[in-house]
C-alpha cells in the first residue's frame, strides 16, 4: 500500500510573535488535534476567541506557498475575526465586508516574505480555490474558501 506524503503548515503571526509548525494531515486524513491547534493559533488576536478554521484553508495557503517556491513560515496578518471585531474594523473602513469569511474561520490574510503580493495573488488567484484580494499598499494577500472571485 502507497503511504500518502504529510501535509504540515509553518505559520508565524505578526500581531502575536507567534510560531508553529504542524502536521495538519497524515494517514489519508486531516488530524484533529493539529487542526484544533492551528485553529487556535489563528484565533482573533485582538480579544482572544478562537473558532474552528475549515482545514481547506491550510491546504489553499500550503498550494500558494509551493506555487511561489516560499520557504520558511507564512505569516500571518489576520485570520479567524470574531463578529464584535469584524463590526469594529467594518465600521471603520470600507475594505473589511460586513459578512467576511474571517468571521467563518474561511479566510486568512498572509504575507510571504521575499515575495511581491502580486506574485502571491496572481499564483492563488491561479489555483481557482476560493476568495483572492491583494492588497499591494498593505502588502497582503487575502486568500479564502469561498467562491472564487478577485478583488
Amino acid at each position: 500500500m502507497r503511504r500518502l506524503p504529510e501535509r504540515q503548515i509553518h505559520l508565524y503571526n505578526t500581531h502575536t510573535g507567534e510560531t508553529l509548525k504542524s502536521v495538519y494531515w497524515a494517514e489519508g486524513h486531516y488530524q484533529t488535534k493539529s487542526i484544533a491547534q492551528i485553529s487556535r493559533f489563528l484565533r482573533d488576536h485582538r480579544n482572544g476567541q478562537v473558532h474552528p478554521i475549515d482545514p481547506k484553508l491550510f491546504d489553499l495557503m500550503n498550494s500558494v506557498q509551493r506555487k511561489v517556491g516560499g520557504k520558511g513560515p507564512i505569516h500571518i496578518i489576520c485570520g479567524y475575526r470574531s463578529p464584535s471585531t469584524n463590526a469594529i474594523m467594518a465600521s471603520l473602513s470600507d475594505g473589511v465586508a460586513t459578512q467576511s469569511l474571517h468571521t467563518q474561520g474561511k479566510a486568512v490574510d498572509i504575507r510571504l516574505p521575499g515575495h511581491a503580493t502580486r506574485h502571491v495573488g496572481r499564483a492563488a488567484l491561479s489555483l481557482k480555490a476560493g476568495g483572492v484580494g491583494m492588497y499591494p499598499e498593505s502588502d497582503f494577500v487575502h486568500i479564502d474558501t469561498g467562491r472564487v472571485r478577485t478583488w
